[in-house]
């Protein structure tokens, strides 16, 4: 089967729960989504084969110029076909098309080859402060 992306496409809060928890080792939680994604993204990406949601990514953004990859997450079944590298590539395009100069991402450093390599973001300075 073919995976197809879908640049904010519909989807069950219960579905995107599931990869999370999946993807970031934690218990399923109950968070709304939906309404997260909706309120505060510019978009998000969701992989499906067949019917099934194999994969999300959430695309937020300052309203302006600076777009963010948060979230990126692939069932584990699935991992190491290349569905993530094709979740953040609609992320970057779609960013592209409204306008978006920039496309933020942090993470592990288990995931430098993933981002840089497959994704092709380049190495930066950042800050972050633990709150």
């Amino acid at each position: 089967m073919t995976i197809t992306y879908e640049w904010r496409g519909d989807f069950d809060n219960a579905a995107v729960n599931a990869l999370h928890a999946e993807g970031f080792n934690h218990p399923a939680l109950d968070i709304d989504w939906l309404t997260q994604v909706h309120r505060h993204s510019l978009g998000w990406v969701c992989a499906r084969l067949g019917g099934d949601l194999v994969g999300f990514v959430n695309v937020a953004w300052d309203g302006g110029v600076h777009a963010f990859i948060l979230d990126t997450m692939v069932a584990g079944s699935h991992r190491r076909s290349g569905i993530g590298a094709g979740l953040v590539a609609v992320a970057a395009r779609q960013a592209r098309t409204a306008n978006c100069e920039w496309l933020h991402v942090d993470f592990d450093d288990d995931l430098r080859a993933f981002y840089f390599d497959a994704c092709g973001f380049k190495p930066t300075n950042a800050g972050l402060i633990a709150l």
